[in-house]
């Protein structure tokens, strides 16, 4: 039951926000059903995880704070390029320098900031830091300004960027 009132509350938001009564925050749009990986965990428990749950990236998180990101490009470059084992811990090919936004900020800004960043999701953190979701582009795109969604996009698809594979 706990699902259907989170999807109603959603689409509430959303139709307010269609009708231009205030702009989108974050936790509108956001993901909140998040998967975590363990720094202690091995990389293929990390990708069985993001195989069961269909995404390509997982939050990793220890004794409550949020450390690292772990994509499956983290585990192809970092991992099985560098012909590591299955048993290699998260924590040895994770990135470590998280970018995150707050639940209160608003899409619109989030969203500039993928841009201008060249990143697709964002861990979602509550003001005392804790996860409370992800954002993804995906998620942008459906709230009532996909625009937002069209310009991240062309941010993060351009050629360059900070980009550290190993």
């Amino acid at each position: 039951m706990e699902l259907i009132d989170a999807l109603r509350e959603l689409n509430r938001a959303r139709e307010e926000h269609r009708r231009g009564e205030k702009p989108m925050n974050v936790s509108d749009a956001m993901t909140r059903d998040v998967q975590i990986a363990n720094p202690d965990q091995t990389i293929q428990e990390a990708a069985r995880l993001m195989a069961s749950i269909d995404a390509g990236s997982l939050p990793v998180g220890d004794k409550d704070k949020l450390v690292g990101m772990i994509t499956d490009r983290d585990i192809a470059i970092r991992a099985v390029a560098d012909g590591k084992a299955p048993d290699t811990k998260v924590r040895d090919v994770m990135s470590k320098d998280v970018k995150y936004c707050f639940e209160d900020e608003t899409v619109e800004a989030v969203s500039r900031n993928m841009g201008d960043q060249q990143i697709r999701r964002l861990p979602v953190v509550s003001r005392d830091k804790r996860l409370v979701g992800i954002l993804s582009l995906s998620d942008v795109a459906m709230t009532r300004d996909s625009a937002h969604a069209g310009q991240a996009l062309k941010g993060i698809s351009r050629p360059g960027g900070a980009h550290n594979q190993r």
